[in-house]
């Protein structure tokens, strides 16, 4: 297979060398019995070295042999997601989910997914399995609670008063508390105007940079 896209991140020599090897050794069993199962493991390695388009043809062959594997299918909807094909990767998605209710990590997928296209309850549908699999994901829970929230103000905001009607509720005024570094604040002010508006794109990527800069904020913050 030759597709020619760099390995995304750089990573070291090493690294790099102990992927290929074993890129190397998974195409060499493959080749000898191509009915293995070898062919999953296969393409999450193209997957991870950036061959997204090595690894989706590889899933949907042996998919074809195997259509009930729900580890391959979760390989291919990865591999969706980094070329851009958010539909395709939701549709396996759904496959996987329905043959395999507990697959926690395609839940978390799925409420990833449909977070970025501004499906917030059906973001917060998954979220809700995904803290019901794994009580210990706190990130999912808070999440959950903030999409569950419908964009009210927390207590103790100093926008509180402002935001109690829909009157700032825009995405310009979102994109100025964003500035102003008011990543709560940003974040259920973009989530109101989704629930009005689920197709606004503006909000939508204003949701996603206020729910990476507190991502960013409490990676930063210092353990207690």
């Amino acid at each position: 297979m030759a597709d020619s896209a760099p390995r995304p991140g750089g990573g070291g020599m090493a690294e790099d060398a102990a992927a290929a090897s074993a890129i190397r050794r998974y195409e060499e069993r493959l080749a000898k019995d191509p009915t293995s199962l070898a062919f999953a493991p296969l393409a999450d390695l193209y997957r991870k070295a950036g061959r997204n388009r090595d690894a989706i043809a590889l899933c949907r062959d042996g998919l074809g042999r195997y259509p009930t594997y729900t580890t391959a299918r979760l390989i291919l909807a990865k591999a969706y997601v980094s070329e851009g094909n958010h539909e395709g990767a939701v549709a396996e998605l759904n496959q996987v989910v329905a043959q395999s209710p507990n697959d926690v990590q395609a839940h978390r997928l799925l409420a990833d997914l449909h977070r970025r296209r501004g499906d917030l309850d059906r973001a917060a549908r998954h979220l809700d399995r995904v803290v019901a699999l794994d009580p210990a994901d706190r990130e999912a829970a808070r999440l959950r609670e903030l999409l569950k929230s419908g964009g009210a103000p927390a207590e103790g905001s100093g926008l509180r008063k402002i935001l109690e009607d829909d009157t700032f509720a825009t995405v310009s005024f979102g994109a100025i508390c964003l500035e102003q570094g008011l990543l709560d604040e940003a974040a259920a002010i973009f989530l109101r105007v989704l629930k009005r508006d689920p197709g606004s794109a503006g909000a939508r990527e204003g949701l996603e940079e206020a729910l990476g800069g507190r991502g960013r904020r409490r990676a930063a913050a210092p353990r207690e």
